[in-house]
């Protein structure tokens, strides 16, 4: 009556059909995550450290664009001795100059596209533009 024979192999293939996405991606990206550059003599010491700016950078930089735009808040923070002025332009991009090498590479591995370039100038932008005036 039943083909008892077929249920277990059956639910096997389901359970391996159902699961393929998660495992295969497991598989074929577990040691490719981009290693961002830093330009030749970029600082090492960054506000907070990487592992938290890996995790957290975008919500630091909402941040100190609510607190800047919306507050006008324009303090100049001071850490470990070194001042940092709240500001992608004034502190992030004059150590991470080179957005193709250190934002895209990461962005692009996590399928994100992030609004910072909406309102800044990418860095050769930036300079294109200062050596027009």
């Amino acid at each position: 009556m039943y083909n008892k024979g077929t249920i277990i192999p059956g639910l096997i293939l389901f359970v391996l059909f159902v699961t393929f996405p998660i495992w295969f991606n497991g598989l074929t990206t577990a040691g490719d995550l981009p290693k961002p550059e830093l330009p030749p003599g970029g600082e090492k010491q960054c506000v907070m450290p990487a592992d938290y700016m890996r995790a957290n950078h975008m919500q630091l930089l909402n941040e100190w664009r609510d607190n800047v735009l919306r507050d006008g808040d324009r303090e100049i923070l001071e850490i470990n001795g070194k001042k940092y002025p709240k500001g992608l332009q004034m502190a992030c991009m004059t150590c991470h100059s080179q957005k193709e090498k250190f934002c895209d590479s990461c962005h692009t591995y996590a399928a994100v596209d992030p609004y910072c370039w909406d309102c800044h100038l990418t860095p050769n932008e930036a300079g294109s533009k200062e050596a027009m005036h």
